[in-house]
C-alpha cells in the first residue's frame, strides 16, 4: 500500500540531458530513419506520450491493484472525504426532522438514533391502531 507521500504511480526516470533519447538505437545510424529536421530516429523507438509509460505500468497489474492505487491518492481521498461528510449531514438531518414528528415528553429531549427509530416504529403502530378502530 502506498503511503501518503508517494504519487499514484512511480513514472520511469527520465533521461538527463547529457544523455541521449536515441541511445537504445546502437549509437550507429544502421536501422535509423530520419525526420524532417535530419535528425536520426530508431526505426524501433520513438518518443512516447508522457501517458503512455503509465499505461503500460497498469497494464500488467490487477483490476483490485489498479482500484488501491487510484484510492491511494490524496486527491482521491479528498474527494471521498467530502461526499462522505455530505452523506452523513444528510442523514442526520432526516433524522432531526423524523424526530421533531415524534410526541416526547419533554418535546426538546435528546434521543439517540436509535431511540428515535423504535419511537417512530411505536408512533406509526400507534396511528395504525386509532385508524382502525
Amino acid at each position: 500500500m502506498l503511503n501518503s507521500d508517494q504519487t499514484e504511480i512511480d513514472l520511469p526516470p527520465t533521461h538527463s540531458e547529457s544523455e541521449s533519447v536515441f541511445s537504445d538505437c546502437g549509437g550507429g545510424r544502421t536501422g535509423s530513419v530520419e525526420d524532417a529536421s535530419g535528425v536520426g530516429l530508431c526505426a524501433q523507438s520513438r518518443i512516447a506520450e508522457p501517458g503512455e509509460a503509465v499505461k503500460k505500468d497498469l497494464q500488467h497489474l490487477s483490476r483490485e491493484e489498479r482500484r488501491r492505487r487510484r484510492r491511494a491518492t490524496a486527491k482521491y481521498r479528498t474527494a471521498h472525504a467530502t461526499r462522505e461528510r455530505i452523506r452523513v449531514e444528510a442523514f442526520n438531518m432526516a433524522f432531526a426532522e423524523l424526530r421533531k414528528l415524534l410526541p416526547t415528553l419533554p418535546p426538546d429531549k435528546k434521543l439517540s438514533k436509535i431511540e428515535i427509530l423504535r419511537l417512530a416504529i411505536c408512533y406509526i403502530s400507534y396511528l395504525n391502531h386509532v385508524l382502525d378502530v
